[in-house]
């Protein structure tokens, strides 16, 4: 059986359970599984930029942020902000009497990054993060990852069915299957990352 939308995915999940009186709650088996993806898979399709001018000492997330790959200031030239603790963002504030300047660290501070120093002015910065997997639903019948990999959303769910239903023996097989699948794909996704031309040494003459 093809699994290449949303409501199929809801069949085959039936299917393989050998159930028809889960309607009601097998959209919740998907919803888990989707909120189990956005920890477990990191694949260039989630990569996505976001361009900012802060002015402030916080910036504000994007609403589908899951990880930072990197942060630069981009306005004159390319410069790297680094991810300092939270104990050491405030360490540096106090020694550097929180002064402005040019951000060149960052700290997690709830939906937003912290930077310092704080921007004397609007700085032109670039985000790159990892996105969430857009959700499933009735009006977003599919997404990368299901036409990617449909495994990886069956066995996925199915694992979130093993509690509700008790049937604890199986769960072994599914995860097992689960993290096979993730393990493929996030390989590929790497593989695709660096493909195209060997990397290549520099030896730096005296």
């Amino acid at each position: 059986m093809a699994i290449t939308t949303y409501a199929e995915l809801q069949t085959a999940i039936a299917d393989f359970l050998n159930r028809d009186d889960l309607t009601s709650v097998v959209t919740t088996f998907i919803s888990l599984a989707e909120a189990q993806f956005q920890r477990d898979i990191r694949h260039w399709e989630m990569e996505k930029r976001q361009l900012a001018s802060p002015t402030e000492q916080y910036l504000t997330k994007p609403s589908d942020w899951v990880e930072t790959i990197r942060l630069h200031v981009t306005g004159s030239g390319t410069s790297p902000v680094n991810l300092i603790s939270r104990d050491e963002m405030a360490d540096r504030r106090a020694k550097g009497e929180d002064v402005a300047g040019v951000p060149c660290y960052y700290t997690h501070s709830g939906n937003t990054f912290e930077l310092y120093p704080t921007p004397s002015e609007a700085t032109e910065m670039e985000l790159l993060y990892f996105s969430k997997i857009p959700a499933l639903s009735d009006s977003n019948t599919s997404n990368w990852l299901l036409e990617a990999s449909p495994d990886i959303y069956l066995y996925g769910a199915l694992i979130h069915t093993a509690g509700y239903l008790h049937e604890d023996q199986r769960i072994q097989a599914w995860a097992s299957l689960y993290s096979a699948a993730v393990q493929r794909l996030n390989q590929r996704s790497d593989q695709a990352k660096y493909s195209g031309s060997g990397l290549t040494m520099k030896i730096r003459s005296y």
